[in-house]
């Protein structure tokens, strides 16, 4: 059972979780959020407008889980509040959310690249698979309709073309998760710059999962849908990943998005096409 925490305490610790994220540079200017549940249900929340890396205690704002302030002296909630509350309502479980944009993990969201391959242990057994949601415009509904279908199985999102979102049972887990996946972006770029990166096999994957339900960082509710993730990359007979496969309109054109295999198949049927034109 989590720690009962003060106000005062929660202020105090996300006002150092801001300097962290901010530090690390994970959040430029006025970037990022983070929030934390109280015992009574409200939130405590970062303002809108103000750089993490040099916010104080009385900038922060509680606010209901609408995000309508409490204390109407205090300054605006983020704008992206919507978010929170799509977390907070569908895991009980959670109680401080970490959103940023770390470089290295949000270059692969706006690759539209998932962090979901199984490739180091350390990082099934606490973090778990890190899926690619869909575009959703932030500081409108789109943002957490898109985060939606993936929220009851992970604990940290990448939003394409936007940044990360991690979540836990306190501040200090939601934070260690988004360092622990920006850590993982890292060596996953490193390993594909130097070579294949060896995927663990699932015999490997399923002794993981058996370790980390067993410790208490995994329900067994969300085992499928992280081996699904693991093996399958949530392809579109993940009931979570299809949502990642969509077709829609922008500009007028159609697009597409692609399972790998299928981006790999017509990258290489195009190489194929350009190298006889060349010939001719």
């Amino acid at each position: 059972m989590a720690t009962v925490q003060t106000e005062r305490e929660l202020r105090g610790q996300i006002v150092e979780i801001g300097r962290r994220i901010y530090n690390l540079g994970f959040i430029a200017a006025t970037d990022g959020n983070v929030s934390a549940r109280m015992s009574d249900g409200s939130i405590l929340t970062t303002p809108t407008m103000v750089c993490k890396g040099r916010m104080t205690e009385d900038m922060l704002v509680r606010v209901d889980i609408d995000g309508r302030k409490l204390r109407h002296d205090e300054l605006n909630p983020s704008s992206e509040f919507s978010m929170h509350k799509a977390i907070y309502q569908a895991r009980p479980d959670v109680h401080a959310i970490v959103h940023a944009h770390p470089p290295f993990g949000t270059g692969f969201a706006v690759a539209n690249v998932a962090l979901d391959k199984p490739l180091l242990s350390e990082v099934i057994l606490t973090l778990g698979c890190v899926p690619l949601t869909g575009y959703g415009t932030p500081s409108t509904q789109e943002l957490p309709d898109s985060l939606a279908p993936f929220i009851p199985h992970h604990d940290a999102l990448l939003l394409a073309n936007h940044g990360a979102v991690a979540y836990g049972p306190d501040l200090e887990m939601a934070f260690m998760r988004m360092e622990t996946l920006e850590h993982f972006a890292k060596i996953t770029l490193i390993a594909r710059l130097v070579g294949r990166p060896a995927e663990l096999p699932r015999e490997a994957i399923d002794k993981l999962l058996d370790v980390r339900e067993q410790s208490g960082y995994m329900s067994p509710e969300v085992r499928n849908c992280q081996a699904c993730g693991y093996v399958q990359g949530h392809s579109a007979s993940c009931a979570a990943g299809s949502a990642t496969r969509s077709y829609s309109r922008a500009n007028g054109d159609e697009t597409v998005t692609l399972t790998r295999s299928e981006l790999t198949a017509l990258i290489t049927e195009a190489a194929r096409l350009v190298a006889r034109e060349m010939k001719n």
